[in-house]
């Protein structure tokens, strides 16, 4: 049997062509020092595992200068910001419910006292606790020195916490509604993507071309199919969830699924975009797999939001999933409703319409 005979030089010439096949797709290229750069800089900078800086409301229903103290304290240790500043406890809950603070703190009418007689909190700390990460931070608070009097007992504690919406800390109650918008984000990007050069690919879109067809009816009529499977998706999802891992649904089906419909249609048109700019459907799952890293790292669906630098928070505004990750835990876990969760439905409406306005465009000048 005669042994093949293999050449060095065939190799180089073989390894000399990828490099010029490498060197014409930008793309590609782009990719070896892009993506080592970006996750360098998300994981290195954006991602803190230290929780600080979470949103805060107070209920300060003593109103002396020790109370005041107290408040003071609490910031200082820059754990929490005080955003919110309310009249009774029952605000706090209504704050929490809506998402727009992570920590209550209510200090009682008679908090003085309770710093003289010692023994027992002397206030108390009202936690979000559907995330496990955020009810740790704030559980810090709680062994927090105040000032007392002398010849005072000091109490055991600075805060009595009381967590809501997880009381058991439970990692899927958390991780399950947050699995619906990155699923979502993945799948529906990723089909759309490469729906506009799969058809390039075939031939069939010089055939749509000579139709009828308006290009707004072409984008339109490219997302409605995958509309009706990201419900089920969803479905699926919180099906699962709800009888594997107990994840209770505390909000309405039918808001969950308008906020969910409007997520979906605003990921999709992000798929259109891409599949705009891209040239074959290889370079439309790169650019999927892109742009999906950063929603994934910066939404708060790994880690808490408000753990992150001011300039990371910025920059996941403009993402999808961050605003979805808020709806769906806001009615799944807080049983929050639609109309308390507006101000995370205009920016989907807002990306959904810039998104599919730049795929019409991009989409007449390739045919130009």
């Amino acid at each position: 049997m005669t042994l093949p005979h293999y050449s060095l030089t065939r190799i180089a010439a073989i390894a000399r062509k990828e490099i010029l096949h490498l060197r014409r797709d930008r793309l590609t290229g782009g990719m070896i020092a892009g993506i080592p750069i970006m996750m360098t800089l998300l994981f290195g900078y954006a991602i803190n595992q230290d929780v600080r800086h979470l949103k805060a409301g107070v209920a300060d229903l003593a109103r002396t200068h020790a109370s005041r103290a107290l408040t003071a304290d609490a910031e200082a240790t820059q754990v929490i910001d005080v955003v919110e500043r309310v009249e009774t406890a029952a605000e706090l809950e209504t704050l929490l419910v809506e998402g727009r603070i992570a920590v209550g703190l209510v200090i009682p009418a008679d908090y003085e006292r309770r710093l003289a007689h010692g023994g027992r909190p002397a206030a108390q700390l009202l936690v979000d606790g559907g995330d496990p990460i955020v009810f740790g931070a704030a559980r810090g608070l709680s062994a927090m020195p105040v000032g007392r009097r002398a010849g005072s007992v000091a109490p055991s504690e600075t805060f009595a916490i009381r967590a809501f919406f997880n009381p058991e800390r439970r990692s899927p109650v958390h991780i399950v509604p947050g699995l619906c918008g990155v699923i979502l984000t993945l799948t529906m990007v990723l089909f759309t993507s490469i729906a506009i050069v799969r058809e390039r690919e075939r031939g069939n879109l010089e055939l749509l071309i000579t139709t009828p067809v308006q290009t707004l009816e072409l984008m339109v009529g490219k997302i409605v199919p995958y509309i009706v499977i990201g419900y089920v998706q969803v479905t699926i999802i919180l099906c699962l969830g709800s009888f594997l891992f107990g994840v209770p649904i505390r909000g309405s089906l039918l808001d969950l699924a308008v906020g969910a419909g409007v997520f979906v249609a605003a990921s999709l048109t992000l798929g259109l975009f891409i599949s705009t700019a891209a040239m074959t459907q290889f370079q439309a799952f790169q650019m999927t797999f892109v742009s999906f890293l950063p929603q994934l790292l910066l939404s708060g669906f790994m880690f808490p939001f408000d753990g992150m630098p001011r300039a990371a928070q910025w920059l996941a505004q403009i993402f999808p999933l961050t605003h979805f990750l808020r709806i769906v835990r806001g009615i799944i876990l807080r049983g929050a409703e639609l109309g308390q969760l507006t101000p995370e439905l205009w920016p989907l409406a807002l990306f959904f319409t810039v998104a599919m306005s730049l795929a019409m465009l991009r989409f007449r000048k390739r045919l130009d």
